[in-house]
């Protein structure tokens, strides 16, 4: 592309708020930077930093035991019997993820205008220049560390480590280092958090060429230099951590190493990532050009969506590593995060996740599954605490440390959701069907929520059918009922869906896994012709909700497609026709954009899209927030946009491979090149309102449908040899 920064985005200002700060990250240590050329501030963040709170409970509440009586309960018809199958806890939400600290650079603004801030996407760089004044700062995936270099003639700065960030609980136990030493300056800062032995330490290294560097407690001073370079980290640790050491190993990273050579080792992996996958909508490079802000206030445009979907694959790459995605990304520049900054299971992080197969992100899968096969043991334990049961059961929220279903409530029992280990799992599905080759994790995970399912699934209705119950639809009740019921439809879809897919990775147990999803009742349409949200007779359903949990079946599964179920497709449209948007929350306008594009409505994906980029979801950072007017920093709209963009004009399958499925009409003509398809081929797409055309790179022989505009028809590939189509755009 050509004709702006497409792969980046700027700013004449500096960013004042911590919100319009630029980010880099590597998925273990993240960099906020906000704050003018007098007062640079980078916020350091690191997605182990989660707070332990008072008298927090953290296991699965013991229930098993009285499970046979609430199924009896409601199967007798009891439709309030789960209200109290529960513990008696309050609610209690997973430990809050914070930040660290941020390093401030106070003094010299340079010596003159005007000012800019970039951030580069393809290096992770963000940098700031005001006259001859330059500031950068990456965050390394090669080396772990958050690189930051100023360069100026005579430098005159204040370098410190600052904790005071907004939201800091009282009690925090601070204490501060620095120290001179022959390689350079040494800052250390360390944080231990009230009535517990957890801390976290982090140590800066400050190397000065020219001028004088003196001690300035709690940092130092730098006077006359040419170039400051600062490289950070920061561990959460119980007991002491030695600073000394920590800043040793800094030294030994450094040595004979410039700004340049770290930045070289970064690149061959965040490049590499990041530049997988390119999308093209013709825009006009005069609005290319643009600072992001002034992109924001035209929402008509292409320009708009190139650069959104540039930033959403960079920042999702840039937040997996350790973890996926939490709520906030990698970063928030305040210890009061909302909703604790979790990993939300019930519908965030898997929308935020939805992009990783398709967009060519790996990185992104294997951090998803870090999580996944860490807390396995946890979900072992939820799945005997409280269903009695071998296997595993996921919960709807973790802090990335445990995987214990103990955040709950009467109006959010989450330790009945049954589903989230099917939809968790579907990802690294996805990763295997693209890549040709079954993770032996993968297999293994699988199997264990087909035990559970061979457990749970044991109570039926008088027509012999299963019944899955206790059920329940996140964040969901119906009209007529509380919130755990029977028979939700997603709980079905899931439970179908998880038993059939683990029965693929394991024939020896084939015959007996399809044999009970076979057994489990199918959806129901009601009265007015909509999927329900609930199977179960005689339960209304409750239409103006920001979840959409009953289309769990249309995305991101394929159980109902308009090819091979058009009946149940039909009312699955309808089902989203009748969805309210309740509280505008951005990551229920972009659920209905992706179920629309499987349904093959545009002009429903174009109107969610306009529900988002009219309703001022997106900071000058390009991070988004959770509700219209930038409130409540979130990541779910930044990171789920490519999806939807991407499942617009491609989705595939094992067995098809759908071109142009849901073409909003307002971006008739582009390119998407390096997506990656369940079947094994790369594809370059190009489109304009009269054609489009699509280059597939197959690595595997296979027969697929192909479906268009134009109708389907059977389509062999070779590997190893390219297959180019074209195909009407109407």
């Amino acid at each position: 592309m050509t004709g702006g920064p497409v792969h980046g985005t700027w700013e004449p200002r500096p960013a004042a708020r911590w919100e319009d700060g630029f980010l880099s990250g590597n998925g273990h240590h993240g960099a906020l930077v906000f704050g003018g050329p007098d007062d640079e501030r980078v916020v350091v963040t690191h997605h182990t930093l989660v707070r332990p709170l008072p008298g927090e409970q953290r296991r699965p509440p013991e229930l098993a035991a009285a499970l046979p009586a609430l199924q009896d309960r409601l199967l007798a018809g009891d439709r309030t019997a789960a209200e109290d199958f529960t513990d008696g806890r309050p609610l209690q939400w997973v430990r809050p993820f914070h930040p660290a600290f941020q390093v401030r650079l106070r003094g010299q603004a340079g010596d003159g205008r005007p000012y800019r801030r970039s951030v580069d996407f393809t290096t992770g760089e963000v940098t700031a220049e005001c006259g001859k004044r330059t500031g950068r700062v990456f965050v390394s995936r090669a080396d772990d560390v958050i690189v930051q270099r100023v360069t100026a003639p005579h430098l005159a700065l204040g370098l410190r480590l600052d904790p005071r960030l907004p939201g800091a609980p009282t009690g925090l136990r601070i204490g501060q280092g620095s120290v001179l030493t022959p390689e350079g300056a040494l800052l250390s800062l360390r944080v231990r958090y009230p009535g517990s032995d957890l801390a976290c330490t982090g140590v800066t290294l400050i190397a000065v060429t020219g001028g004088t560097t003196a001690l300035a407690p709690p940092g130092v001073r730098v006077e006359g230099a040419r170039e400051v370079l600062l490289l950070t980290r920061v561990r959460r640790h119980t007991g002491e951590a030695d600073a000394a050491a920590e800043g040793r190993a800094l030294r030994d990273l450094l040595h004979g190493a410039s700004y340049d050579d770290l930045l070289g080792r970064h690149l061959a992996l965040h490049r590499t990532a990041y530049e997988r996958v390119t999308l093209d909508l013709a825009a006009d490079p005069a609005e290319r050009a643009l600072p992001g802000s002034e992109l924001l206030r035209r929402t008509g445009g292409p320009a708009l969506l190139e650069r959104l979907f540039a930033a959403g694959r960079y920042h999702l790459l840039s937040a997996s590593g350790l973890n996926p995605p939490r709520l906030t990304g990698l970063w928030t520049g305040d210890w009061d995060t909302a909703w604790s900054g979790a990993f939300t299971h019930d519908a965030n992080l898997n929308l935020q996740t939805a992009s990783a197969a398709a967009a060519a992100l790996p990185e992104v899968t294997e951090a998803l599954a870090s999580l996944v096969h860490r807390q396995l043991p946890d979900w072992r334990d939820n799945a005997r605490a409280v269903f009695g049961a071998r296997g595993v059961v996921a919960p709807a929220h973790s802090d990335g440390e445990s995987g214990h279903a103990y955040h709950f409530s009467r109006e959010y029992p989450l330790h009945l959701w049954t589903a989230g280990a099917d939809w968790l799992l579907k990802p690294l599905v996805d990763h295997d069907e693209t890549y040709g080759v079954r993770d032996p994790r993968t297999a293994a995970a699988l199997a264990e929520v087909a035990l559970f399912y061979e457990d749970f699934l044991t109570r039926t209705d008088a027509d012999g059918r299963l019944v899955v119950v206790p059920s329940y639809s996140p964040e969901n009740r119906p009209a007529n009922a509380s919130w755990g019921t029977l028979d939700a439809a997603m709980d079905l879809s899931a439970a179908r869906h998880a038993l059939r897919t683990a029965a693929a990775y394991h024939p020896e147990h084939a015959d007996r896994w399809h044999a009970l999803a076979d057994r489990l009742p199918p959806h129901r349409v009601n009265a007015d012709g909509a999927l329900a949200e609930w199977a179960r007779p005689g339960l209304a359903d409750s239409y103006d909700h920001r979840h959409l949990s009953h289309l769990y079946g249309v995305w991101p599964l394929d159980e109902i497609t308009p090819y091979d179920t058009p009946g149940l497709a039909a009312a699955a449209h309808r089902a989203l026709e009748l969805r309210g948007a309740e509280n505008d929350s951005a990551h229920g306008h972009l659920h209905h954009a992706l179920v629309a594009a499987r349904l093959g409505d545009g002009g429903r994906v174009a109107h969610a899209l306009r529900q988002v980029l009219d309703g001022d979801f997106f900071h000058a950072s390009l991070m988004s927030a959770h509700y219209p007017d930038r409130d409540v920093y979130n990541a779910d709209a930044a990171h789920t946009l490519p999806a939807v963009l991407i499942e617009t004009l491609v989705h595939s399958t094992p067995g098809r491979l759908v071109l142009l499925p849901a073409l909003p009409g307002a971006y008739p003509s582009g390119e998407l090149r390096g997506v990656r398809t369940r079947f094994g081929a790369e594809l370059d797409l190009a489109w304009n309102p009269r054609e489009a055309t699509a280059l597939l790179r197959p690595a595997r022989t296979v027969r697929i449908e192909l479906r268009t505009p134009s109708g389907a028809e059977p389509l062999d590939l070779v590997a190893g040899e390219d297959r180019v189509l074209r195909v009407k755009a109407r």
